[in-house]
């Protein structure tokens, strides 16, 4: 999981710096608690790839921190709907932020947060000169989401 979400990701950034490119979005994951000491190379990868884009993309570097991201996959000839869970928790779970600060069971309560919520804001983030550089919650995501 390191390779993938690590090191695979840090050559992809390095490159990218090495090229000129100048901004570069990444795709990373909130903090779950528990779930990341259980995933723990996943999460290991996503903070190395992060800590990597913070320092070559200094002014264009932007890290988008979804939770569990909902729309429909297709496995198969199956299409599985997961905006059908995913949809419903968002609404409920995005206004219980001060929630997430409970101990242990609180960053489990981030909010879902759909793919195209995801992909709006990782292409106005690579596209758009003024965006921010930084880290972009789960809550950045769905409030840029709804701009214009």
């Amino acid at each position: 999981m390191f390779k993938i979400n690590g090191t695979a990701n840090i050559n992809a950034i390095r490159v990218a710096a090495e090229k000129g490119i100048k901004r570069f979005v990444y795709v990373s994951a909130a903090d779950f608690g528990l779930v990341n000491y259980l995933l723990q190379g996943y999460y290991e990868g996503k903070r190395a790839a992060e800590a990597e884009l913070l320092s070559k993309f200094t002014y264009g570097g932007v890290i988008l921190r979804p939770g569990f991201i909902h729309g429909t996959r297709r496995v198969g000839n199956v299409n599985i709907p997961l905006g059908l869970v995913g949809s419903p928790m968002q609404m409920v779970l995005q206004n219980a932020k001060p929630l997430t600060r409970l101990p242990l069971v609180g960053p489990m309560l981030t909010p879902p947060v759909s793919a195209t919520s995801v992909a709006k804001v990782a292409v106005r983030a690579a596209t758009d000169p003024v965006f921010p550089p930084g880290i972009v919650d789960v809550y950045g995501i769905m409030r840029y989401s709804e701009q214009k």
